[in-house]
């Protein structure tokens, strides 16, 4: 699963999409450090002439079809398992997949003292996407909404211990394949097992993270104080 994200380095950021020809206007990325679903994620996806286009969209599907736009409040995260059969999703698999830009994002891990938030990241500390769906949703006379979801799968040997599911990161190919509108569909599987190969590591953090409401780089200073998974 992937319940918050952190998205603060557009320097990082634009390095790591530059294998797209793509570059990301600073003004159009502010830096985020708590994340939460149903708030606006950076994302890349391809535009009407299947060129990379930057797009800041909605954490929480919404299917075109949907009556309720609060549908997307429990979509957040879709699994790679099911996707190319799941109604509300295999639409966006075959023809709106995109990138969620992250720093790292948080999970959290049951314990008898309550859940614990965890930091997860590059040890690079470099950015990385996130495999997503996106969509558009409009009711009548309203502006289109434009969503998100990002796909999980089972957790790598050191994410595992602390949740059974992990987001699907990609690596500088996996990128590219997956905004290719040429994709095989039998490629997800792949990427996902390649996702659950990337070395991440996880920090332990304060649980000021808990609270939406709380951002800023203070976040992260104390994860570093921490001790690592």
């Amino acid at each position: 699963m992937c319940g918050r994200i952190d998205a603060h380095d557009p320097v990082g950021v634009n390095s790591l999409v530059s294998v797209l020809d793509l570059v990301i206007p600073e003004d159009r990325f502010p830096p985020r450090y708590n994340i939460a679903p149903t708030q606006y994620v950076a994302a890349i996806r391809n535009d009407a002439e299947g060129q990379p286009e930057f797009a800041s969209l909605k954490w929480g599907l919404v299917p075109f079809w949907a009556k309720d736009r609060s549908i997307g409040n429990r979509m957040i995260n879709a699994r790679a398992e099911t996707v190319a059969e799941k109604p509300a999703y295999r639409a966006a698999y075959r023809h709106r997949r995109c990138l969620v830009l992250a720093d790292g994002f948080y999970e959290w891990q049951k314990a008898d003292s309550g859940k614990i938030p965890w930091f997860m990241n590059a040890p690079s500390g470099e950015p990385f996407a996130m495999a997503g769906l996106w969509e558009s949703w409009q009711a009548d006379g309203d502006e289109p909404l434009e969503t998100c979801t990002i796909l999980t799968t089972e957790a790598g040997s050191s994410l595992a211990r602390i949740h059974h599911r992990m987001a699907v990161v990609l690596g500088s190919e996996g990128v590219q394949q997956w905004l290719d509108p040429n994709m095989d569909e039998g490629q997800l599987p792949l990427l996902a097992d390649e996702a659950r190969r990337v070395p991440l590591e996880a920090i332990r953090v304060s649980r000021q993270v808990n609270n939406p409401e709380n951002e800023g780089p203070d976040l992260l200073r104390a994860a570093e104080n921490q001790a690592s998974a």
